[in-house]
Formats: structure tokens, sequence, C-alpha cells
């Protein structure tokens, strides 16, 4: 996908950056055996796929969005390098072992200086610090075939626009049945219980 605006390409840039992060933050909650499958990086949303043989809980699911938006806040600086393949893996660096690379990649690191979060062979265009990223937001955990599962998120702006509209609609319901928001789920249970 190419962008056609100034605006795309910053919005394509964080969302890039951010599945970098991503699959950083899986590995971290779900651990190492977690390789990127495939991936979808466009102005309005990223599309991750990655190998785990189950569904994700509810709160495995809020670990990685909360790890994801750690580093984000961080603002650790994305370093991109020019280095040789063989240089670049000795480093750590991840690589897609589907992808024929030449001997000279170009790396992008994130680090906050003490460690590095994230380190992949990548040409794709990229923020200048986590920070550029906003907001992190997962809409969609999912199956795609077996031992792949799909992480579908947004950034920036279509981030915050989509928890505004989730407030909206959570602050519609309490007001609806004259309740706080922590309280919907079990209302809501309780009124399922009494159609049934």
């Amino acid at each position: 996908i190419i962008a056609k605006t100034e605006q795309e390409r910053i919005d394509m840039a964080r969302n890039h950056s951010g599945t970098h992060l991503l699959q950083s933050a899986l590995q971290q909650v779900l651990g190492k055996h977690v390789t990127q499958a495939g991936s979808l990086v466009s102005p309005d949303r990223l599309r991750f796929d990655f190998s785990h043989p189950k569904a994700l809980t509810p709160d495995q699911i809020q670990s990685v969005e909360t790890k994801v938006n750690e580093f984000v806040m961080k603002n650790m600086p994305v370093i991109i390098e020019e280095k040789s393949y063989d240089e670049a893996i000795a480093e750590g660096a991840m690589a897609l072992f589907t992808e024929k690379y030449e001997n000279k990649v170009r790396v992008v690191k994130i680090t906050d200086g003490a460690r590095v979060d994230s380190i992949e062979l990548c040409g794709g265009t990229h923020v200048e610090r986590t920070g550029d990223i906003g907001l992190f937001l997962i809409t969609n955990e999912s199956a795609i075939s077996s031992g792949v599962r799909r992480i579908e998120a947004v950034t920036g702006n279509l981030a915050l626009a989509k928890a505004q509209a989730l407030k909206l609609i959570t602050n519609q319901i309490a007001n609806t049945y004259k309740i706080s928001v922590p309280d919907i789920p079990s209302r809501m249970e309780q009124l399922t219980t009494q159609l049934q």
C-alpha cells in the first residue's frame, strides 16, 4: 500500500512501527515462540499474523495492548541502519525467513538504551520516536489458520477516535440503564438471564 498524502504517510509510519512493538509485546506476553506469519500496514489500520496455538484470553490481549502503549510512552528512538545481513542477524535482528535478503539490509532498532525491545530487518516507513505513534488500540484478535492468529489494531488519531466512540457508547448504555459504566457487564448479564 502506498501513501497518497503526507498524513497517510504519517499514519502508515505509526502503524508500521506499531507492528514492530506489537511483535515484541507478543513475545513478552506469550513467549519467544511467537513469530511473524504476515502483516498488512495501511494508513487506517495494521494487521499482524503470528504463530500461536490458541486464542488469546481477554487478559492476554489487554496485557499485549498495555505493553505496546508502555513502549510508546517511553518515547524511544527508532534507529534505522544499513548493515550486512550476517552482522544484522548476529546482533539478533529478526528476519522473515520466507524472504530473500540482499547482503546489505536495513535494520530497524527500537531501544530504550538499556535493552533492545525490537530489532528487525525492514524496508518500510517508520516514526522517529515511539511516542509519535500516539495511542495503540487492539480492535480484533482471531484465527486465520491452524496455529496462526491475527491481531488488528489502530494507532494515533484513529485509535483516539475509536476509544472516544467506545466511551460514548458505554456512557449511553450507562445513562439508559441508570447505572455506572463498571456495572454494565453485570447488568447485561442480569437482563440476558431475565430474557431466557
